[in-house]
């Protein structure tokens, strides 16, 4: 159960503290030089787990795996991290900003897993597009 718990109790804490500080950056900081401390302090940290994770002698046998979702991803995130910013200091509130991202995001993953994994999309599911889509409008209502 734990293994089921754990990463999704991660996932929502780690958004709680993102969106706080997407939401509190400050309005005078140029977006990008923000984002750019952020990703060094990322980097960092992720290469140090990385190294020990893998042990110093697998490094570069992993790295050799890299391929170019590693690249799609960088600059997905930074498509997602300069959106956030961007959403906040045009108005919107902390608790209506990313529900409705996240409302968005996940009728859109919906239909990405029907087209390109070919996952079954069931009634229920699309009756939760539409509870969805009315909770959008009851949010800007």
């Amino acid at each position: 159960m734990w293994d089921m718990l754990l990463p999704l109790l991660l996932i929502v804490g780690s958004n709680c503290f993102y969106n706080i500080c997407q939401k509190s950056m400050p309005g005078e900081l140029n977006v990008f030089a923000g984002l750019t401390v952020t990703y060094l302090i990322s980097a960092v940290i992720s290469f140090a787990a990385f190294v020990i994770y893998v042990k110093p002698a697998n490094v570069m046998a992993e790295m050799a795996k890299i391929n170019w979702t590693s690249f799609v991803l960088g600059l997905a995130i930074i498509g997602l991290e300069a959106g956030y910013v961007f959403l906040y200091r045009a108005g919107w509130k902390v608790s209506n900003g990313a529900l409705t991202c996240n409302i968005c995001l996940a009728i859109a993953l919906l239909f990405i897993g029907f087209l390109l994994y070919k996952e079954r999309i069931s009634i229920r599911q699309l009756a939760g597009v539409l509870v969805c889509a009315a909770g959008l409008f009851l949010l800007k209502g």
